[in-house]
């Protein structure tokens, strides 16, 4: 892809890292200073910053719940994202989503998975009705044809399982391409994967960092993975 038409692009880095360290905030300045340099505008969402609340309940929604005794987050911001009445928290963050053509999510890895409060924003939305719609007979992809990457890096569990018959750190990731974001309509790229931060000598994460820039240079050419999911999408 020429420089052109790179430049113009918008990217929304989704982060969620507590307590970064030093190579999680290199590796958060590296995106934004490379995409930058490309012409792309970088919008980021500090999740930990921003006190963004995890847990989907009654209080996204300004209007009335459909069953204010028994929410269900499926079915009430369902209807409340179809009468647009989602709280301004959700809807700001589903105006960067829908704005983005390339939505980079940057996390660690917590007991085999994504943050809690990752795990909630994309509770909250990802929702029925903003990022995909259900028929009768499939599911409609409404974010189709956008790009999204995670930029993970493991922690001491995944240390540990070095060596062994379960160390494919890819198993562990495969709710969020296969599943989540294939079924909003992502095209899916392969995760950036980084070795924990106190497991690894200050060069070595150098390296990591490089290697992590290197792949934003041709990030816009390069081919998605194939989805592993037998669901049926429109």
């Amino acid at each position: 892809m020429s420089e052109n038409k790179k430049a113009g692009k918008k990217v929304l880095l989704v982060y969620a890292h507590q307590n970064p360290s030093p190579l999680d905030t290199a590796l958060k300045t590296a995106t934004e200073d490379e995409l930058s340099k490309q012409g792309c505008t970088v919008t980021v969402s500090s999740l930990y910053n921003m006190d963004f609340g995890p847990r989907a309940s009654g209080d996204g929604i300004t209007g009335e719940c459909c069953n204010p005794e028994l929410f269900s987050n499926g079915v009430g911001a369902y209807d409340d994202c179809r009468e647009k009445s989602l709280a301004q928290e959700i809807t700001d963050e589903q105006k960067k989503v829908k704005e983005a053509d390339l939505v980079i999510f940057q996390f660690p890895l917590h007991l085999f998975s994504m943050p809690a409060v990752l795990r909630g924003w994309m509770d909250k939305v990802l929702t029925r009705g903003f990022a995909y719609k259900t028929t009768e007979s499939s599911r409609v992809t409404l974010l189709k044809g956008k790009l999204a990457i995670s930029v993970t890096r493991g922690d001491h569990v995944w240390n540990d399982i070095k060596n062994t018959d379960n160390e494919d750190p890819l198993a562990y990731l495969w709710p969020l391409p296969h599943g989540v974001l294939h079924l909003c309509g992502f095209k899916v790229l392969a995760p950036q994967i980084s070795s924990p931060p106190k497991l690894t000598s200050e060069e070595q994460q150098k390296g990591m960092v490089e290697s992590w820039v290197k792949r934003l240079k041709t990030i816009w050419i390069e081919e998605p993975i194939k989805p592993r999911c037998t669901l049926k999408l429109l």
